[in-house]
């Protein structure tokens, strides 16, 4: 079993054991969610890039790589 200590702030950290379980990062966001029987469950907020599908819409229109390889060129010059 994994433990941690509460400081007079408020903060913890949590162990090593459970952040690699749960594939937790620094600035990774997690809920706290207080079940009727009073345990409380930890779940990590971490975004999975396949729910980001759809968020900005259709393209209206399609560019190759070399045409967006060229847009790039021309707006920030050759490096």
């Amino acid at each position: 079993m994994a433990t941690s200590t509460l400081t007079t702030k408020g903060q913890t950290t949590i162990p090593a054991k459970v952040r690699n379980h749960l594939k937790l990062r620094p600035g990774d966001k997690i809920e706290f969610v207080i079940e009727r029987d009073g345990r409380v469950v930890l779940t990590p907020k971490n975004i999975d890039v396949r729910q980001l599908r759809g968020m900005l819409g259709r393209a209206t229109r399609h560019l190759t790589i070399e045409q967006m390889d060229e847009a790039i060129r021309s707006r920030f010059g050759r490096r």
